[in-house]
């Protein structure tokens, strides 16, 4: 059976939808990512579409959910660190990753947080 995570932020525009979109490349058929906002923007962010096609993942697919429509369990939620009021999601495992909304960033500074994610979704994973 398929781990299922869910990555949480707060517009679900940016972080989350990275995050979702390695986890489903590095992942493949053995997980269930999903990813959702508290306040979803109802986009995806241009430069999270452009630098994640730059690792060979669509994100042009992707919609901005809230949590709302978020259900079942899950093996691990993890939060990006926005300080965010999540409701409760049944999980066996957190994680909160801390990490900086890349939003207004240049163009380095957005690749060096999608770098990132990459990195801890590979760790995640092999943890699972």
């Amino acid at each position: 059976m398929a781990h299922r995570i869910l990555f949480v932020c707060v517009e679900n525009s940016n972080r989350s939808q990275m995050a979702e979109g390695f986890a489903r490349l590095h992942g493949g058929d053995d997980v269930e990512a999903m990813s959702a906002g508290s306040k979803p923007s109802g986009r995806i962010n241009p430069k999270a579409i452009r630098f994640m096609a730059e690792r060979g993942v669509d994100l042009t697919t992707h919609a901005s959910k809230s949590l709302d429509d978020v259900t079942g369990e899950f093996d691990a939620v993890i939060t990006m660190g926005c300080g965010d009021n999540c409701p409760w999601v049944p999980a066996k495992r957190r994680e909160d990753w801390a990490l900086p909304d890349p939003r207004d960033m240049d163009d380095d500074g957005y690749r060096a947080v999608r770098d990132e994610i990459e990195a801890r979704v590979k760790a995640l994973l092999a943890s699972l």
